[in-house]
C-alpha cells in the first residue's frame, strides 16, 4: 500500500530541486561558487564594459577616495589600499574593518558586483593597526634563518590583518640588498639568494595557506613578492631624487647576473603559489622595470609560468616618460595588470580610456589584465565573503601571538663579540646600568613601517621595551639604574653596564643615508658607560651594518639585534641564557665606511675590508 505522506514528501522534495536548479540556472556562472574558477572569469569577462574593466585595473589611496565612497560604485574600482601611516580613528580593528566594508559595500553595489581588494604593507605584522604584534623586520628573520618560524609569523599576521578586513599584505619583499646605505635593506632577509628565496617562500606559505587549504580559506591573504626585480642592487645617486639617494636608482647587472642571483627567489614564489607580484621602482638597462616588457611579460609570465597579476608601486608611472597617455600605455604593454595610482584615479581612468580607443594599447592586453585580477579575487573567495569576519578581532595581540615575536626576536640575536665571559648576562649582578635612548623606545625597536610609513619615536603602542624586560629579567637584590644618555658620573662602577644604542626609525627614500656611521651621541654614551662599568654590553638597533669597529673593540660584548619589534623579552630571554644565542650574521659587515658602498660577493674577503663575514656567530658558553 502506497504511503500518501511519504509519496507528499518526495513530490516536495523534488519540486525543490527543481526550483533550485532553475534558480541556479537564472544566477549568473561567476556568481556560482561551485563552478571552474576560469569559468566564472570567462563569464564574468564577457559581461564587463571597458569601463567596467578599467576600474578593475585602478587601485586607488584610501585618502584620495574616502571622501567619495560612492566613485568605487560608479567607476568600477577594483582595489583600495592603505599607504603607511593611513589608518581609520580610532585605530581600532573594528574601526578597519567599517572603513574597509564601507568601501566593499560601495563595490557591491555596482552593475555586476564585483568585490574590491584591499591592501596593506603587513610587512612585519600589522603594523599600522594599534594593539596588533610587530614581529621582527626581516634583516633579523634572515640572521635566525629558520624557515618554519617565518612561516609562522606570515601565519599569524594573516590572521591579524584578516580580522580588520584586509585582504592583500604587500610582502614579503625578497629582493637582495647590495648598498647598506639604502634604506630598505632591513627589508630584505639577507645578501645570499638561496637564504632570500627559502625564507621569502616560507613567508608566502604563511600568508596563502592554513591547515593544507590556499587562498580559498578563509583566515588567509594574499601575498605579494616585491620588488620584481633587482632593487636591491641599485647604485648609489642614481635614485631620481638626487645624487645623495639610492631609493629608485639604476640597477647595474648582466643579464646571467639577474638570472643568478635576482631571480631564483621569485621563482621559489611563483612555484609556492605566489599570485600577486609588485613591480620595482628601479631602472635596468637604462629603463624603468615599469616598462620592461622584456622582464614582466615574456621572462615572469611566460618563462616562470606566472599566472596571477602585477600590481605597480605607488605612483610608479610618474616615473616614466612621456606623456600620461604614454605613461599608462607603456606600463599596461609591458605586462602590468593593476595600476597603484593612487591618488588622481580619475586623470588615470580617463588617460587608461583614451590609450585604449586609440590602440595604442591592445584590447587583449586589457582583458588579459582583467582576467588575472579576477582570478585572483575568485580565488581568494571575495564573491563568497567580501565583507569582514570578525570573529577573529580578539585574538589580535593575543599572548601567543606575543609569545611568537618574542621567540623571533631573541632568535635573531647576533653575538659579534664576548670576552670577559661577558654573556650571557648575569641576572644576580650587584648593580647593572643600562643606558641610551634605544633602550626604552618602542619605536626604535620596530623600525618603519609601523603605525607611520617612516615608523615613530616613542612608546606609542602595547609591547615590551629592553629597558622593561631587563628590569623583568634581573633579580630582586639587583640594582638596575637607567639614564638616556649615559651619564652615571659620580656613582660606583656598576658591574655590568648595557648600551642600547643605534637608528632612529626610517623607512624608503628618508632612510637613504651616506654616513653609516654610529652617531657621535652613541659613541659618547658608550666611552662614558665604558668608564663606569666593569664590563660592557653594547647592543646595536639597527636595520643594517653600521660602522662599529671602534666601538666593538672598545666592549667586552657586543650584540646586532636589529629591529626586533614590540617583544623585547625575546631579547633578554637570550641575553641572560634563558635561550640560546642562534643568530647568525645575513650580511657581510665592512669595517669602515670605505667598504660599506658594496661588497663584492665575487672577491675574497680580507680582515681589512670586513669586520664580521656572512654567516658570522660569536661563541657563547652555555
Amino acid at each position: 500500500m502506497t504511503n500518501p505522506r511519504g509519496l507528499y514528501q518526495l513530490i516536495v522534495f523534488l519540486l525543490g530541486l527543481m526550483t533550485m536548479g532553475k534558480l541556479a540556472a537564472a544566477q549568473p556562472v561567476y556568481m556560482q561558487p561551485k563552478q571552474r574558477v576560469e569559468a566564472r572569469v570567462a563569464d564574468l569577462l564577457g559581461r564587463m564594459t571597458l569601463d567596467e574593466k578599467i576600474g578593475q585595473i585602478t587601485q586607488v589611496d584610501r585618502d584620495a577616495i574616502a571622501g567619495k565612497v560612492a566613485d568605487i560604485k560608479s567607476l568600477g574600482i577594483g582595489s583600495v589600499l592603505s599607504g603607511g601611516g593611513q589608518y581609520p580613528h580610532p585605530n581600532t580593528a573594528a574601526a578597519w574593518a567599517d572603513m574597509i566594508d564601507a568601501f566593499q559595500r560601495s563595490a557591491l553595489a555596482s552593475r555586476l558586483k564585483i568585490p574590491l581588494i584591499y591592501g596593506v604593507d603587513a610587512v612585519h605584522g600589522h603594523g599600522a593597526l594599534m594593539g596588533a604584534v610587530i614581529f621582527p623586520h626581516n634583516i633579523g628573520l634572515g640572521a635566525a634563518n629558520d624557515e618554519a618560524l617565518v612561516r609562522r609569523i606570515g601565519r599569524v599576521t594573516a590572521l591579524e590583518t584578516k580580522a580588520t578586513g584586509v585582504h592583500w599584505d604587500f610582502a614579503p619583499m625578497i629582493g637582495l640588498p647590495q648598498d647598506y646605505r639604502w634604506g630598505r635593506t632591513y627589508e630584505g632577509y639577507g645578501e645570499k639568494t638561496d637564504l632570500v628565496a627559502r625564507l621569502g617562500a616560507a613567508y608566502l606559505q604563511g600568508l596563502q595557506t592554513v591547515d593544507g587549504h590556499g587562498l580559498e580559506h578563509p583566515w588567509t591573504v594574499l601575498g605579494t613578492p616585491k620588488h620584481y626585480i633587482g632593487d636591491g642592487a641599485a647604485r648609489w645617486g642614481t635614485s631620481p631624487f638626487g645624487s645623495n639617494h639610492i631609493d629608485r636608482g639604476e640597477a647595474k647587472f648582466s643579464e646571467d647576473e639577474l638570472r643568478k642571483v635576482y631571480l631564483p627567489p621569485y621563482r621559489a614564489a611563483v612555484t609556492n603559489g605566489a599570485r600577486s607580484i609588485m613591480v620595482s621602482f628601479s631602472s635596468w638597462g637604462g629603463l624603468k622595470m615599469h616598462e620592461q616588457r622584456y622582464l614582466l611579460t615574456d621572462v615572469l609570465k611566460a618563462e616562470l609560468g606566472f599566472t596571477g597579476f602585477l600590481v605597480s608601486d605607488w605612483g610608479a608611472l610618474d616615473e616614466l616618460k612621456g606623456s600620461s597617455i604614454d605613461k599608462v600605455s607603456k606600463a599596461m604593454n609591458a605586462g602590468l595588470d593593476m595600476i597603484m595610482v593612487p591618488t588622481k584615479y580619475q586623470d588615470f581612468i580617463y588617460d587608461l580610456k583614451a590609450a585604449i580607443k586609440s590602440e595604442m594599447i591592445p584590447q587583449g592586453r586589457i582583458d588579459d589584465a582583467v582576467r588575472r585580477i579576477l582570478r585572483v579575487k575568485f580565488e581568494l573567495g571575495l564573491f563568497e565573503r567580501p565583507l569582514t569576519d570578525r570573529s577573529a578581532q580578539a585574538k589580535i595581540g593575543m599572548q601567543a601571538h606575543r609569545d611568537l615575536a618574542a621567540e623571533a626576536a631573541g632568535k635573531s640575536l647576533v653575538v659579534l663579540k664576548n670576552s670577559n665571559a661577558t654573556l650571557p648576562l648575569d641576572r644576580k649582578a650587584a648593580s647593572i646600568y643600562v643606558a641610551g635612548k634605544a633602550a626604552d623606545n618602542l619605536g626604535m625597536q620596530c623600525g618603519g613601517w609601523t603605525l607611520e610609513w617612516q615608523g615613530t619615536d616613542g612608546n606609542h603602542r602595547p609591547g615590551t621595551t629592553i629597558l622593561a624586560a631587563l628590569k623583568g629579567a634581573v633579580s630582586a637584590p639587583t640594582k638596575l639604574e637607567f639614564s638616556a644618555d649615559g651619564n652615571f658620573n659620580g656613582k660606583e662602577k656598576a658591574a655590568i653596564g648595557i648600551a642600547v644604542v643605534g637608528e632612529m626609525p626610517y623607512a624608503e627614500w628618508h632612510g637613504d643615508r651616506a654616513d653609516l656611521n654610529l652617531s657621535d651621541a652613541d659613541k659618547q654614551l658608550i666611552r662614558r658607560l665604558r668608564e663606569r662599568s666593569v664590563k660592557l654590553l653594547v647592543v646595536l638597533i639597527s636595520g643594517r651594518p653600521l660602522v662599529v669597529s671602534d666601538e666593538v673593540a672598545l666592549a667586552d660584548a657586543f650584540v646586532a639585534a636589529w629591529l626586533p619589534g614590540s617583544e623585547a623579552q625575546g631579547v633578554t630571554d637570550v641575553l641572560f641564557g634563558k635561550r640560546p644565542f642562534q643568530g647568525r650574521l645575513p650580511y657581510t659587515w665592512p669595517r669602515s665606511m670605505k667598504y660599506f658602498e658594496r661588497i663584492d660577493r665575487g672577491e675574497p674577503q680580507t680582515a681589512e675590508t670586513v669586520l664580521f663575514p656572512y654567516g658570522f656567530q660569536g661563541q657563547v658558553a652555555r
